[in-house]
């Protein structure tokens, strides 16, 4: 067995026992609205008294939930605007989510690209074309409309060729909308009684549009180009 071979098989299993262990000691029940509203008075009253410290713990958090791909991210980037504000609070979840989302990819191009192109390839070959044509603007619509899991796009990123600085650069910028409609909505945690109520139709067709128009952008701009050529 070769180092490379061996790296795989650690990542493998501490992805495994992480998931395993999220299930098995059933964390998924601690993650729910009526246990943060319950708790907001002592999450709160703590973050006031040791903020810094209530910063790093809740980055932390939130970056083992995106990095696993584990449930939650919706109710914690809630938990971030209730506790931090609506702009601290999504600049705050910006960050451990960019960086979750770019070890869940990277895991799953070190782990799985290779077995996946052998075995799919030709089912394939359509997504990363997607990918391919205009990486930036295709990921950037996946990001912008919520009605694609954010695991998934993490995970079938990794299986493209997309480029490292593209992937972060659209995530990073296909994330601030949304983040900011969960964390603003965090204000008024005491109002909500499930997550549903967040995204409105017009919440969900504001950012249809904005991935509408970043698929469209790249082609109008390629077009202008050539006519004032």
């Amino acid at each position: 067995m070769n180092a490379t071979t061996g790296g795989k098989i650690v990542i493998a299993l501490i992805f495994t026992a992480a998931i395993a262990a999220f299930f098995y000691f059933d964390l998924k029940h601690y993650v729910t609205l009526e246990n943060l509203k319950a708790h907001r008075d002592d999450l709160l009253n703590y973050t006031q008294a040791h903020f810094g410290t209530a910063v790093a713990i809740f980055a932390a958090v939130y970056l083992l939930q995106t990095t696993f791909s584990l449930p939650g991210g919706a109710l914690l980037t809630l938990t971030g605007g209730f506790l931090f504000g609506s702009f601290l609070g999504t600049l705050i979840v910006l960050v451990p989510a960019t960086l979750g989302a770019l070890l869940a990819f990277l895991a799953a191009r070190y782990l799985l690209r290779d077995w996946v192109e052998r075995t799919f390839g030709d089912r394939l070959r359509t997504i990363q074309q997607g990918f391919a044509k205009n990486s930036f603007s295709y990921l950037l619509t996946l990001r912008l409309i919520p009605l694609f899991p954010f695991f998934l796009v993490n995970l079938v990123a990794g299986l493209t060729r997309i480029s490292l600085g593209t992937y972060l650069t659209a995530t990073a910028l296909g994330i601030i909308p949304g983040t900011f409609v969960f964390a603003n909505a965090g204000r008024q945690l005491g109002s909500i009684n499930s997550l549903s109520e967040i995204v409105s139709p017009r919440v969900l067709g504001a950012l249809g549009l904005l991935g509408l128009f970043a698929l469209v952008l790249p082609v109008l701009y390629r077009r202008s180009s050539v006519r004032t050529r």
